[in-house]
């Protein structure tokens, strides 16, 4: 991903492996975690640490689910305590995502239910973060649990930054996950949004990266053409850059060279051909979004907070295209989970 162009790696942290109880993490995973903070040192890159997954149903652990609200919550919080204790030692953490697409609720849930049912490739990406409203609007659900997580971060790291995978607002559901970017944006360091351009509403994505920008940096953490055309993928990056940050897309584990070897032994499926296609937007488009952080333009778009090079670091870099389960004026990649 380095030989890429990318300098931040999207890392998804799974409950099941790092949690043994609601009290106690696995010290192996947590060993695990520190290796690849060292790696990502040695290597040059910066992780974007998404915690608190829960994709695969059949790995997330029974006791899990059966928490309710408090006990859920603590449990969470252990998480972030134990992860945040490893990462405040590295320069490699880039920031902390508290959970990929969480969901407040609208109304009251059955116990046990946290994981949304919506299945995409077999996996649930999407969990709740409440079953029971009791009186609280979905907003209030919101900033108490981001109040809660943030809190257990920052007994052990003060510096790095902190933000929330968000679903995008849709003309249709408008803010399905009850996560509004105006409303929490006090509570973050940045606003993470995930748009996936529709070739049918070619003009949404836009709105809703517009919807985010309410005073924070800006930073579209999941994308990739999965329902639009290249050209169209093309002019939505484009477009963004006047209110983004960085950038994080897909990465599957192959490399350009490697694609056009499949291509020549007539090997090269369709899925492939559209990872290649992503690398090549990638390689093509990083000199002009992600330019060297010694020029002038460059230091402008990297500060993100007064505090953000406690650890050493002259300024935040530009985050390089990238995904890996599937990459941040970063471009980064996103890896798969832990």
């Amino acid at each position: 991903m380095r030989a890429l162009g990318a300098n931040v790696v999207r890392v998804h942290l799974q409950v099941g492996k790092f949690m043994d109880a609601p009290d106690r993490p696995n010290a192996n995973a947590m060993r695990q975690f520190t290796r690849l903070l060292q790696l990502a040192e040695d290597t040059g890159l910066y992780l974007d640490v998404t915690g608190l997954a829960c994709y695969r149903p059949a790995d997330t652990p029974a006791w899990y689910d059966a928490l309710d609200e408090p006990a859920r919550w603590a449990a969470q919080a252990t998480f972030w305590e134990s992860i945040a204790e490893a990462g405040a030692k590295s320069r490699a953490v880039f920031c902390y995502d508290l959970m990929n697409e969480a969901v407040s609720p609208a109304e009251k849930r059955k116990p046990g239910q946290w994981p949304s049912g919506s299945r995409f490739g077999g996996f649930d990406f999407l969990q709740y973060i409440a079953l029971d409203p009791a009186g609280r609007t979905r907003e209030e659900i919101v900033l108490q649990w981001i109040e809660r997580m943030t809190a257990a971060i920052r007994k052990h790291d003060r510096d790095a930054l902190i933000t929330v995978g968000l679903l995008p607002w849709s003309r249709k559901w408008k803010h399905l996950s009850g996560f509004v970017p105006e409303k929490i944006a006090t509570q973050l360091d940045f606003i993470s949004v995930h748009i996936y351009p529709d070739k049918e509403l070619p003009e949404e994505a836009m709105e809703a990266l517009r919807v985010c920008a309410v005073g924070k940096p800006v930073v579209i953490e999941e994308t990739f053409p999965l329902s639009c055309s290249a050209p169209q993928f093309e002019k939505f990056l484009l477009d963004s850059r006047e209110l983004t940050s960085g950038w994080i897309g897909h990465y599957d584990g192959q490399s350009l060279a490697e694609f056009d070897a499949l291509e020549r032994a007539g090997k090269l499926t369709l899925p492939q051909s559209i990872y290649r296609e992503w690398q090549r937007l990638m390689a093509r488009l990083k000199p002009e979004f992600a330019p060297d952080p010694s020029t002038r333009r460059a230091r402008r778009l990297t500060y993100f907070r007064p505090n953000a090079c406690a650890k050493g670091r002259t300024s935040w870099p530009m985050i390089s295209f990238g995904n890996s389960s599937g990459m941040p004026k970063f471009c980064g990649s996103r890896s798969r989970g832990m």
